[in-house]
């Protein structure tokens, strides 16, 4: 249920609202607009609107959300985009934010090496990944907590905040004390018990879509992690599987206009995985920028013959220069900056 209240409530009045929601045992989250005050309610919508709530003063309006996703949908902020802090990094905003990094997290000098290098080209965010989900029992796994100092130790001779996966519920305590952003993968987009949990969780959390998830499949998913609490979700788009056999997946770009449509949340768009083609992945992250992204995660390695995940389609120091520098002027021909 979404409240609006007139120009003229006053404050006063606002938490008077709010203290009438409060008691009736439902939650509420405030969002203040130049002229208006937008208040959803949060719980459950037969109990909720059997309640006088349109008799309270200093309300306008109120409007129930018909969506199946209520805290991810648009109309729950009035309309209004969310932005998600990442350390000192916002997403949400005019700039488009860009996290690169390694596939997996494989050695300190490693590590270090391609931090400093995506921070010097223009990255805001390291990524890298301590647990790997594989296909095979029998690959690289990632180093663990090893793997998440690691990430710590790099964060703090760079100062770039740190995103890294999350794939069981046991691991949160663990990866909360060294990263600042959480990312639920595609293989976990439907782990409800992890959503939950990371639902509960302080920090920012980006759900990636499943490769087989419908749009509708991955907003449901984050409404899981908002109902715990948890505003603070950006939503990927990876590629999903078609019957296309070129390419690693489908990049679908249609999710971009979609989602800021249909949800407040953020949108960050992986071509790394969408394409997996080291040769396509900065067309296909500047098509992501025209198409409204908000931030763009990429791979990148400075030795990817020998990396231990994902090397082929992991950018070399020189291309994820360039990808930088094409991002930045489409960017600018869309009225953003990076």
């Amino acid at each position: 249920m979404i409240i609006v209240t007139t120009p003229e409530a006053t404050e006063a009045q606002i938490a008077h609202i709010v203290e009438r929601i409060e008691e009736w045992g439902f939650k509420v989250d405030i969002s203040k607009g130049a002229m208006r005050t937008v208040i959803g309610v949060i719980g459950d919508d037969a109990a909720i609107r059997v309640k006088p709530l349109a008799a309270i003063p200093g309300v306008e309006s109120v409007t129930p959300v018909l969506k199946p996703y209520k805290l991810v949908s648009r109309e729950f902020r009035g309309g209004n985009h969310s932005h998600v802090k990442i350390g000192d990094v916002t997403i949400g905003e005019a700039n488009i934010v860009l996290m690169s990094g390694p596939c997996s997290v494989e050695s300190r000098e490693q590590i270090i090496g391609i931090a400093k290098e995506v921070k010097k080209a223009g990255a805001s965010i390291l990524r890298g990944g301590a647990f790997k989900p594989r296909t095979s029992p029998y690959a690289f796994q990632g180093l663990g907590l090893e793997g998440l100092k690691l990430l710590a130790e790099a964060r703090k001779e760079t100062g770039l905040p740190v995103i890294t996966e999350i794939m069981d519920t046991k691991q949160l305590e663990m990866v909360e004390e060294y990263a600042d952003c959480l990312q639920v993968g595609a293989r976990n987009m439907q782990n409800f018990s992890l959503l939950k949990e990371v639902g509960r969780s302080r920090l920012p959390v980006m759900l990636k879509r499943g490769m087989s998830a419908t749009i509708k499949d991955l907003l449901m998913s984050a409404e899981y992690i908002l109902a715990e609490g948890n505003f603070k979700v950006l939503l990927c788009e990876r590629g999903i599987r078609t019957f296309e056999t070129y390419t690693r997946n489908t990049l679908d770009l249609n999710a971009v206009p979609v989602l800021k449509k249909e949800t407040h949340l953020p949108v960050v768009v992986d071509p790394t995985h969408g394409i997996g083609l080291r040769e396509h992945v900065a067309s296909m992250a500047v098509a992501a920028v025209a198409a409204g992204a908000d931030a763009i995660m990429t791979e990148m390695h400075n030795d990817p013959e020998h990396a231990k995940s994902d090397g082929e389609q992991a950018l070399l120091p020189h291309e994820f220069q360039d990808l930088v520098a094409r991002v930045k002027k489409v960017a600018e021909a869309v009225g953003r900056s990076l």
